[in-house]
């Protein structure tokens, strides 16, 4: 039977060595005031410490002393478990440090892990992962020199086919952010950005005899619908009331609490963006990659498209008039509006549905996407994609492994080099000046994606830079397209480090 608590109530619940997983999305929707709380805690008694952490997409709120980032720096983790740490900018620094294990695993295989966990099964079998840096046969998921562990992930055969075995630490703590509680204790996520694969998480806890703790908005005397009621009471051990800060309407826009037409998505991206410091003035290089690759979208498409170049992407389809007539999607769930970005990223304007995330994953694995749109920090010549890992810097592979391994065109989008780079737009593409780091290398410093799964699986995959557009081949890089005013020897073929079809 639950129980309603103050935060640090509830935290006593949480013992030494505990195995916790967080529903949040990489910055949104962390239930702060329970991880604030465990920071009290330890601070004053240095417990509860030895703790794992499991996160599908990290839980960040985008400040080092804020959130768990306080406690995770002052030892009372030992293992983190992420798809994602780009929210958390002083534990993914500490994590090249060495203060402790810390391991990165695909997005999706997180969720999907999580989901067998609570139906009872030790684990979740995936192709997601095969022959990228987390296959053990390459680097495995271990971030740093003393993330050793080799039991998250396994090379199996079933049926003669090959399969990535993907097995969690069973979880026995889970910290919750909903928006309210009724009197039996149900709690609903009518105000939420998303629910995430909180029943999932809630149901692996009490497969392990574990408890649950949920953060929320309020208690309500009148239950919800029972549709509505995502996690029910029976699940729920304990209840911590923080009324939350009042939000800006364009942030309530987000919720769904009503509706927003396609026709004012623009207005409202803009209102979102003035409370979130969300705008970055993309460059005239990225202008050119957005526009070239927005043509790429075909009426009827169901979309992902990444953060950084690719957001350029959704401006030059709504000039064509294709944003109208395509289908939106965002891994937290969110499909059919159109992705917010920056702090906010992981919700959705206008979103036709939001379902458990594991649910848009399985939409992922399956191929059930038409065409996605990638960044990229390095490719080489065999057509490897290394986006996780820059260097001296660790964000996580987040939910692009998945996204990225059956849908049949993959686009990625790239400057040709960065730091310096220099571009201008006339009657044609005139590179003023190179910049000095370059993005086509011989070999990857680690695989985010895979040329020759890609391949096998007949996937249709483009590199759209400022100059030029690459394709793949059996072969490796094939130059498709050369932008007017390119020179092709000088601006191209002088500046790769490998040869390349023309």
């Amino acid at each position: 039977m639950f129980r309603i608590m103050t935060a640090d109530e509830a935290i006593s619940l949480v013992r030494d060595g505990d195995v916790i997983c967080v529903n949040s999305f990489v910055g949104i929707e962390n239930p702060t005031e329970l991880h604030e709380a465990l920071y009290r805690r330890y601070q004053a008694t240095h417990s509860p410490k030895h703790l794992t952490i499991i996160s599908s997409a990290g839980f960040g709120v985008w400040d080092e002393n804020a959130n768990a980032e306080g406690y995770i720096r002052e030892g009372a983790v030992d293992r983190l478990i992420c798809g994602h740490f780009g929210a958390m900018p002083s534990t993914k620094k500490i994590i090249l440090e060495n203060r402790f294990e810390a391991y990165n695993l695909p997005l999706g295989c997180i969720s999907h892990a999580i989901r067998a966990q609570a139906g009872g099964l030790p684990g979740a079998l995936s192709k997601v992962g095969l022959d990228i840096f987390v296959d053990p046969r390459r680097e495995g998921p271990g971030i740093n020199q003393i993330s050793t562990d080799a039991s998250f992930v396994k090379v199996v055969e079933v049926d003669g086919e090959e399969f990535l075995y993907y097995k969690l630490p069973k979880i026995t703590v889970v910290l919750i952010k909903g928006t309210a509680a009724d009197r039996k204790g149900n709690i609903s996520f009518d105000d939420m950005y998303m629910s995430g694969d909180a029943l999932s998480i809630c149901q692996a806890a009490k497969s392990n005899k574990g408890i649950v703790i949920v953060q929320v908005d309020k208690i309500v005397d009148q239950p919800t619908r029972p549709r509505n009621a995502i996690i029910p009471g029976c699940l729920v051990d304990a209840i911590v009331v923080k009324e939350p800060e009042a939000k800006e309407e364009a942030l309530q826009a987000l919720t769904g609490s009503f509706e927003i037409r396609y026709e004012q998505w623009h207005e409202w991206t803009e209102r979102l963006e003035a409370v979130t410091s969300g705008h970055r003035q993309q460059s005239t290089a990225s202008q050119i990659i957005g526009e070239r690759a927005a043509r790429e979208l075909h009426k009827e498409d169901i979309v992902n498209i990444g953060i950084g170049i690719p957001e350029t992407i959704s401006h030059f389809a709504k000039q064509n008039g294709m944003l109208d007539h395509i289908t939106l999607t965002v891994e937290s769930g969110s499909i059919g509006g159109f992705p917010a970005s920056g702090k906010v990223f992981g919700a959705m304007i206008g979103a036709a549905s939001v379902y458990d995330m594991a649910n848009q994953f399985d939409l992922y694995n399956s191929g059930g996407l038409d065409i996605c749109f990638m960044g990229a920090l390095e490719v080489d010549g065999h057509g490897n994609v290394n986006a996780h890992r820059g260097p001296g810097a660790y964000a996580g592979i987040g939910g692009f492994a998945n996204i990225t391994a059956k849908t049949p065109t993959v686009v990625f989008c790239l400057t040709f080099n960065t730091k310096g780079l220099k571009v201008s737009v006339d009657d044609g593409v005139t590179i003023e000046e190179n910049g000095t780091i370059p993005k086509f290398v011989p070999e990857v410093s680690s695989i985010s994606f895979s040329a020759k799964n890609a391949v096998a699986n007949g996937q249709k995959v483009l590199y759209i830079t400022e100059r030029c557009v690459f394709i793949l081949t059996p072969r490796g890089l094939k130059l498709l397209e050369v932008y007017p005013g390119v020179d092709v020897q000088r601006d191209i073929l002088d500046l790769l480090p490998f040869p390349v079809e023309t």
